[in-house]
């Protein structure tokens, strides 16, 4: 796995438009190499800035949670694959987890099961109806993943101990949720700081509205990744 700050720092640009994405990613310049784009920007031009961004030579972090008959999954993922993607991110449920696997053979993008969304707590999970805590459905999907043969896992800082256990060292832990000390929450109810969650075992950490939203892009973004090399460090 991947030892670089620069490597393990996955920009999320979501923001309403293509206009907007590409002030930040000229901002970021050589600072930033990996990128997200989930729902907000996709459905905005988005997936042909995303062909944009690997061509450019960045990482791309296809944000889209698939989730459908196995046939549709598998489909999906081939055209995605065929995008120069680096990661893409689909729920974590057996079937589609092992039809995505079997569709991205040979391609060398990253697949990363979502077990619980940050934004969730336990009483959000019951509403859901699952039977499992957050804790426990995050740990029993990551076994799946694992099992089904992901290349990742996306799970809240709060787990990345617990499941760095269970899917070892050759799987991305992937943390969204993270907020430098003293930034606002949002609407996110698991988070850490990044090097809570560097320490904690996340391999990547995704970092959209402390950097994107903030005065100064760069410099946000690089007193983050200093905060992670020194975790990486110690």
């Amino acid at each position: 796995m991947t030892t670089s700050a620069r490597d393990r720092l996955i920009v999320g640009l979501d923001l309403p438009t293509i206009a907007e994405a590409e002030k930040i990613v000229s901002a970021l310049g050589d600072e930033v190499v990996f990128y997200k784009i989930g729902y907000q920007l996709a459905f905005a031009g988005g997936l042909e800035f995303a062909r944009d961004l690997a061509r450019a030579g960045k990482k791309v972090f296809l944000d889209m949670k698939l989730l459908d008959i196995d046939n549709t999954v598998a489909k999906g993922v081939e055209n995605i694959a065929r995008m120069g993607m680096s990661m893409l991110t689909l729920h974590a449920y057996p079937k589609a987890m092992k039809a995505a696997v079997e569709a991205a053979k040979g391609s060398g993008l990253c697949l990363l099961g979502v077990t619980v969304l940050t934004s969730m707590d336990e009483q959000d999970v019951i509403d859901a109806g699952y039977e499992y805590d957050p804790h426990t459905l995050v740990l029993r999907r990551a076994e799946q993943a694992r099992a089904a043969g992901m290349g990742g896992i996306v799970c809240s800082a709060e787990e990345a101990a617990a499941v760095s256990k269970i899917i070892g060292p050759d799987m991305a832990l992937v943390t969204p949720g993270i907020r430098p000390a003293g930034a606002d929450k949002g609407d996110q109810k698991r988070v850490m700081t990044p090097a809570e969650a560097i320490r904690a075992g996340s391999s990547h950490l995704v970092v959209g509205r402390p950097i994107v939203k903030a005065a100064d892009p760069l410099a946000a973004s690089r007193a983050i990744l200093a905060e992670m090399a020194d975790a990486l460090a110690g």
